[in-house]
């Protein structure tokens, strides 16, 4: 279960046809100034580096929200990878009462399409793994709607899961060119011995599964599971 380097290799890869990525690579959106002169504008594409969840005071809802808010308008490839990136972060950084907050508010259906093309897997697959109804999610998609509360809870924990990846991997210290939404997207198809030969993916249409997913994750850091 441990990221490899032949599998860190292999997502670096893959993911440099779409987008050259740097150390300099938005974590999320910052609405103060990140240098002094340097005016940044709430509603710009602005981005800054967070090295850990701790490192600044950071309002997560709010980032979260602007960044759902630049993939549901369509912007460039670049604006959009990097606003995806800072919804993982911010839905695995955000307290329980801020991400509860998120599930009220509802996530945007679009985020679903940026969600499969990230984690390198097909809308049926990605669909059935959450339990979302297909007709339901198609028609929201083309409407610009917002899922329900109960389907925006598994859609942000699946998110919540990438963003762990993510700090798991900056912990190592080798982030460069690693890709972990398309990491997860491989390992969810795993048979895991862990899981009884079952694959993460079977558990990701319940909170209580995902819980299970994410303790997963981190006992293989810790090398309970390696």
């Amino acid at each position: 279960m441990n990221i490899t380097e032949k599998e860190h290799a292999a997502t670096s890869t893959a993911r440099k046809k779409t987008v050259r990525r740097t150390r300099k690579s938005a974590s999320y959106i910052c609405e103060k100034p990140v240098n002094k002169g340097t005016e940044v504008s709430p509603l710009s594409q602005q981005y800054v580096l967070a090295e850990s969840c701790a490192d600044l005071m950071a309002d997560w809802v709010a980032i979260y929200s602007k960044a759902s808010g630049i993939i549901s308008q369509g912007r460039t490839t670049k604006s959009i990878y990097s606003a995806y990136k800072s919804i993982t972060q911010a839905a695995f950084c955000a307290s329980e009462l801020e991400r509860v907050t998120m599930i009220r508010k509802g996530v945007p259906a679009s985020i679903l399409v940026e969600m499969g093309r990230t984690m390198d897997i097909s809308n049926d697959l990605l669909w059935t793994t959450l339990a979302l109804p297909r007709s339901t999610v198609t028609r929201k998609i083309q409407k610009k709607e917002f899922l329900s509360a109960e389907q925006s809870e598994r859609v942000l924990g699946l998110e919540r899961l990438v963003g762990q990846v993510e700090e798991m991997v900056r912990q190592s210290g080798n982030t460069e060119g690693f890709d972990a939404g398309r990491w997860v997207g491989e390992w969810l198809q795993r048979s895991l011995p862990a899981l009884g030969g079952k694959k993460p993916a079977e558990f990701m249409d319940t909170m209580a599964g995902q819980d299970l997913i994410s303790k997963l994750l981190a006992q293989s850091q810790s090398g309970a599971y390696a």
